[in-house]
């Protein structure tokens, strides 16, 4: 069944194709030859969708507290996922991508005269149209065998599609792909090295993923055979190792990225004197906020350009030369760190005296991947053990691993899907072990620890143990389903003897904000009389998103 391209629709959209780029960034990243082979365009591209996905997120939360029984405008949601692609855009790609997502907010907003009765259909053609007439807008050099050809594409393959708004969608993705499968042949070094357009590659699935928002889809991975899930045309290119010979290495030295406030005249004055200093120049936005992406070899003229226009922030300089990541390497940092992800106060405390560099979660929200990165910095290691403790943010994560290591990192990320799993892992950490070594250990750690989390329903529900009412207390165990109770502690203690059956040493109990010290008593009673020899440590974690969250080990 076909959905309305409206405000759920949109968030659909970013949701889905966070999801997708998610699961296709290494893929991404290992085909990115071109403009420069730095294997970076699938974090790029997942990192400037994550900002747009939670611009409209927090548009959604914002409306919730007004009016929690209808939506947000659509305008308004348009507008938040092309705004927080702009100022989340990263590389050269994701660059590109914000100003087609730009692109189409101009016509879906009605901002390029477009009426509000004209129908789906016909307001996604002129978008995907408007999207391709901004991206060439914004390139100073455009080349055709990259993301710009994909999206041309696309905007052709739409505007002769009958239907409604899904088929026109449906007909964009598949002109799209076709489009995508011809790179290698419009582009040389993408011939050389067997690859297809990375850039382009990350446009398919963002395409693919308002096919499925439109087809109605919210979350989740695409069913096994829909044609939106299959790439193989575009890998038919891929080779095994992409070790061609890409050219004679004489490429700028720099990436410069920063967001710009500049009124347009000053800006047609920086795209001129950029295209004089270096290449690959993208020149995205508009009404008073850009975002310039360049390479360059004098760094510093880049940015003076930019100070000249008006005033850029959000600097970002990378150097693409392994001397500069040597160096990087190797300037005065700490040998190791741990980043951890936690969601309580207590626990935050708790990891930062055992000397981790803590990223704490609001409730309700995750951190961004840009948060993750920045800790990641502010941990100042040679070396960097990331502890996400959550099963959601293990895209995001990996996401920004991949980053901190294009900046000189070296990154370990051990999968942790709960706070106590990352408690078990800091628990072994040992910094004058090798790399690698720690590694494993906090790895078997935290594999060797089961988890489950009390959570409280807030409506009536289907789950792997039943029918839920609202108002019940949850046991998840692995993170699913497997007790329903009326009250915490029983349900905890339902929940504990399950875990400990299968055998257990040690459990950890991590109280929520409200959670009195009675049920830890009443838990640490239950253990001390059902199980010998396990013992029970009890940690105040101040989180709000559970009452109570376990672990056995």
């Amino acid at each position: 069944m076909s959905h309305k391209l409206d405000a759920d629709a949109v968030r659909a959209w970013c949701a889905l194709a966070l999801d997708a780029l998610g699961r296709a960034r290494e893929e991404i990243d290992a085909i990115n030859v071109y403009p420069v082979a730095d294997g970076d365009t699938g974090t790029n591209l997942y990192l400037t969708v994550e900002s747009a996905a939670r611009a409209v997120d927090d548009v959604f939360h914002g409306h919730a507290t007004t009016d929690p029984a209808s939506p947000p405008a659509f305008p308004d949601t348009v507008r938040a996922m092309a705004h927080g692609a702009l100022i989340g855009a990263r590389g050269n790609s994701g660059t590109i991508l914000a100003q087609l997502l730009r692109g189409m907010a101009e016509v879906l907003t009605g901002d390029a005269g477009t009426s509000p009765r004209t129908d789906d259909a016909e307001r996604l053609r002129r978008a995907l149209r408007r999207a391709v007439e901004s991206a060439y807008e914004g390139v100073a050099r455009p080349v055709e065998g990259t993301v710009l050809t994909v999206a041309a594409a696309a905007a052709d393959g739409a505007a002769n599609a009958p239907g409604d708004g899904a088929a026109v969608a449906r007909a964009a993705y598949d002109a799209a792909r076709t489009a995508l499968a011809a790179t290698p042949g419009q582009l040389e070094v993408l011939g050389r090295a067997g690859v297809v357009d990375a850039g382009g590659l990350g446009l398919v699935e963002v395409l693919g993923a308002l096919t499925r928002a439109l087809a109605g889809e919210t979350t989740g991975q695409p069913a096994q055979g829909d044609a939106v899930a299959e790439t193989s045309a575009t890998r038919a290119w891929r080779t095994e190792s992409c070790s061609a010979d890409l050219g004679d290495g004489a490429e700028p030295s720099y990436e410069v990225i920063y967001l710009l406030e500049a009124d347009d005249a000053a800006v047609a004055r920086l795209r001129t004197r950029l295209d004089v200093l270096g290449e690959s120049l993208v020149v995205v936005g508009g009404d008073g906020l850009w975002n310039v992406h360049v390479h360059v070899d004098d760094a510093g003229a880049a940015v003076e350009a930019g100070v000249e226009a008006g005033r850029p922030y959000r600097i970002r300089i990378t150097h693409f030369g392994a001397a500069q990541e040597e160096r990087t390497r190797t300037r005065e940092r700490a040998q190791r760190a741990v980043v951890a992800v936690v969601p309580g106060e207590g626990l935050a405390g708790l990891c930062a005296e055992a000397g981790a560099t803590v990223v704490a979660t609001r409730p309700g929200q995750q951190p961004a991947g840009e948060e993750l990165v920045e800790a990641i910095r502010r941990a100042h290691a040679r070396e960097v053990v990331l502890l996400p403790n959550d099963a959601e943010l293990r895209q995001t994560a990996a996401a920004a691993a991949e980053q901190a290591r294009t900046e000189g990192v070296r990154v370990a990320l051990i999968p942790t899907r709960s706070a106590v799993q990352g408690i078990a892992a800091l628990a072994v950490h040992e910094p004058g072990r090798r790399f690698d070594e720690d590694v494993v250990a906090m790895t078997a750690a935290a594999g060797a620890t089961r988890y489950a989390e009390l959570a409280v329903a807030e409506r009536q529900s289907w789950t792997m143990a039943g029918v839920c009412q609202a108002g019940d207390v949850l046991g998840l165990i692995d993170g699913d389903v497997a007790v329903i109770g009326a009250e915490l502690a029983a349900t905890a203690e339902t929940v504990l003897d399950r875990m400990l059956a299968a055998g257990g040493e040690m459990v950890t109990l991590v109280l929520g904000a409200d959670v009195p010290d009675a049920v830890a008593d009443r838990l640490e009673r239950h253990v001390r009389g059902g199980h010998l020899a396990v013992d029970t440590v009890v940690y105040r974690g101040g989180q709000q998103s559970a009452p109570l969250l376990i672990g056995v080990e």
